[in-house]
C-alpha cells in the first residue's frame, strides 16, 4: 500500500508538471499568425466567446476555448474592451489577453479643417477607409436627427479639429464628437462675450464667426475683421461680404465671382440683404469664435487685402478708397 501511495504521488507530481508545462507553453509561447500583422475588431457588447471567435477567424491560430479558459483563470472574462486591435508575430496568448483587457486599441484619425463647409467634411468622412459609413446617402436633416441635434441645417455646427477614433468606428460617432465640441466652445465663449454685441443669440455669433473665418487672411487680423462687420451691423449697413454670396451660389460657383452674382438676390447675398445670413457659411475655428465675441475696440468699417495675407482697415470711405487704389490698383 505504501509503495502504491508513493507511486501515485509520483504520478500526481508528474501530472502537475506536465499540465503546468502544457499550460505554460499554451500561455507564453508565441501564437501562430497567418500574416505578419493581424487586425481584428471587437464590437461593443460582444461576449468573451464572440470575441474569441472573431480573433480566431481573423487569422490568429488559437482555439477560442484557450482564450476563454485563460480569461476565466485570470478573472478578466468580463473586462474585454471593444475596439480595433492589431497584433504582430511573437505575441503570446497572455500578451493578447492583456492587450484586450487594457483596451490597447489601434487608432485612426481624421482632421476637419476650419473654413470648410459641411459638404466638404462629408466628402472626407465618406472617403476615410477606417470608418464605418453609416451616414453615406443620408440627407443632412437625417444626419442631424440621427445625432439627436435640434438644428435642421448642419453648417457651422461642428468644431474643426483632429479626432482620434478606434478603427471601424461609426462616422456618426465622430461627427457627434465634433458637434458636442462646438456646442461646448460656443457656450463658453458666449458666456464670456463682450457687452453690447449686435447678436440676438449665440447662433448669430456662430454665423459671424464663420464670416470672420472666411474673410481673414492672417490670424492677427481676426478681431479687426470682426470689428468691421460688427460695426456695420450696429450702423445698419449692408455687410457686403463676398464669401456669403459665394456660399449662396453653391456648387455653381466656378472660382470666379461675377457682377451678376453680386446682383442676384439669395438669402446669403449680403449685398442685397441687410443683416447676417440665415446660417453660418463654414465651420469656424475657436479663434474666429473668440474674435466674433470679442471684436477689436475700433471704429473701422472697411478693409481691403494688401496682397500679403494681411488687410488694411479704414474708418471712412475716403480712407478705404485710398487703400483700394494703393493695394488693389497699384496707385501710389
Amino acid at each position: 500500500m505504501l509503495k502504491l501511495l508513493k507511486w501515485l504521488s509520483v504520478v500526481a507530481v508528474l501530472l502537475v508538471v506536465v499540465v503546468g508545462g502544457v499550460v505554460y507553453w499554451l500561455v507564453l509561447s508565441p501564437l501562430e499568425l497567418k500574416f505578419e500583422r493581424v487586425d481584428f475588431h471587437i464590437s461593443p457588447g460582444s461576449s468573451l466567446r464572440a470575441a474569441a471567435n472573431e480573433i480566431a477567424s481573423s487569422g490568429v491560430m488559437v482555439y477560442p476555448l484557450q482564450l476563454i479558459l485563460l480569461a476565466k483563470v485570470m478573472h478578466v472574462e468580463s473586462t474585454i474592451k471593444a475596439g480595433s486591435y492589431e497584433i504582430s508575430r511573437g505575441i503570446t496568448l497572455q500578451a493578447l489577453l492583456n492587450k484586450l483587457t487594457r483596451g490597447d486599441v489601434t487608432q485612426a484619425e481624421i482632421t476637419f479643417i476650419e473654413g470648410k463647409t459641411f459638404r466638404h467634411w462629408r466628402e472626407r468622412l465618406d472617403a476615410h477607409p477606417e470608418l464605418r459609413h453609416d451616414t453615406k446617402g443620408l440627407s443632412e436633416r437625417e444626419i442631424l436627427r440621427l445625432m439627436g441635434a435640434s438644428e435642421t441645417l448642419p453648417e457651422g455646427l461642428f468644431f474643426p479639429d483632429t479626432y482620434l477614433f478606434s478603427k471601424q468606428s461609426r462616422d456618426i460617432e465622430v461627427l457627434s464628437r465634433a458637434y458636442r465640441a462646438m456646442q461646448r466652445h460656443l457656450a463658453r465663449e458666449w458666456m464670456s462675450r463682450a457687452s453690447d454685441l449686435p447678436y440676438r443669440d449665440s447662433q448669430q455669433a456662430l454665423i459671424m464667426a464663420s464670416i470672420v473665418e472666411k474673410e481673414t487672411g492672417r490670424d492677427q487680423d481676426r478681431p479687426m475683421v470682426a470689428a468691421v462687420f460688427v460695426n456695420r451691423l450696429r450702423q445698419g449697413m449692408l455687410l457686403q461680404t463676398d464669401p456669403t454670396v459665394i456660399y449662396g451660389v453653391g456648387e455653381r460657383f466656378d472660382g470666379n465671382l461675377r457682377k451678376r452674382d453680386l446682383l442676384t438676390d439669395t438669402p446669403y447675398n449680403t449685398y442685397t440683404r441687410a443683416g447676417l445670413p440665415p446660417t453660418p457659411i463654414a465651420m469656424p475655428s475657436l479663434a474666429s469664435l473668440q474674435a466674433a465675441l470679442h471684436p477689436a475696440q475700433s471704429q473701422v468699417i472697411y478693409f481691403v487685402a494688401r496682397g500679403d495675407g494681411s488687410s488694411q482697415f479704414s474708418r471712412t470711405l475716403d480712407e478705404h478708397n485710398q487703400a483700394v487704389n494703393r493695394y488693389q490698383r497699384g496707385a501710389r
